[in-house]
């Protein structure tokens, strides 16, 4: 049966409802991970239908329309900061071929967003020796992310620590993800990542 006028209404103000919740939650709460965020919104609004909830990009857009209203004097300087201390970090995992990823990359970073680093080794725990020869403390952990050419998402591990009072995610992908990344579970395309190179140029601005 078509949607009524009404009922397309009626779902897309509950797109609006979800986006701005999870926005609210990544905001406020320390929530990293976009899908999560959207996850416990929906949850939280009774809308349980997945058919029914914004895009991930749609969860982006409200973040920075809640920073523009809420956080428009501090959310720069978060970010510089971040994006610098990207570099560096970059800079000191440059035998791993980082690529930098998430909200420091596409701008959305705040206060408690972590330095997300794609690091591309097919032996793990080569990555966790240089951590620890370097005597980096850091927590091991594990991502879900899917690979370009891969059906289904799969389990990668990684680690996290942190420096100066940022919070850095080193997830660990094996060397093919240089050819095939990680892609965005709502419409398959290459999530966002930059190499040093394009960090630093980020730094320099428009």
């Amino acid at each position: 049966m078509p949607s009524t006028p009404h009922a397309v209404q009626r779902n897309a103000r509950g797109r609006q409802r979800i986006a701005q919740e999870a926005a609210r939650l990544i905001a406020e709460s320390g929530i990293q991970d976009f899908e999560h965020a959207r996850r416990k919104a929906a949850a939280r609004l009774g809308i349980r239908e997945e058919s029914l909830w914004p895009r991930l990009a749609d969860v982006e857009q409200a973040l920075r329309e809640h920073q523009r209203l809420f956080a428009s004097t501090r959310q720069p300087g978060a970010l510089q900061m971040r994006r610098e201390s990207a570099v560096q970090a970059m800079q000191f995992l440059q035998a791993f071929q980082p690529r930098l990823s998430g909200p420091v990359l596409t701008g959305v970073a705040g206060d408690t967003s972590a330095v997300i680093l794609h690091l591309h080794c097919d032996d793990a725990e080569a990555v966790h020796h240089f951590l620890h020869d370097q005597r980096i403390p850091a927590e091991a952990r594990a991502w879900s992310l899917q690979l370009a050419g891969h059906p289904t998402k799969q389990h990668f591990p990684g680690c996290e620590f942190a420096a100066d009072g940022i919070a850095f995610e080193l997830v660990i992908l094996p060397e093919v993800a240089l050819r095939q990344p990680p892609v965005s579970s709502d419409d398959g395309k290459p999530l966002p990542r930059a190499t040093l190179a394009q960090v630093r140029q980020l730094l320099l601005g428009p």
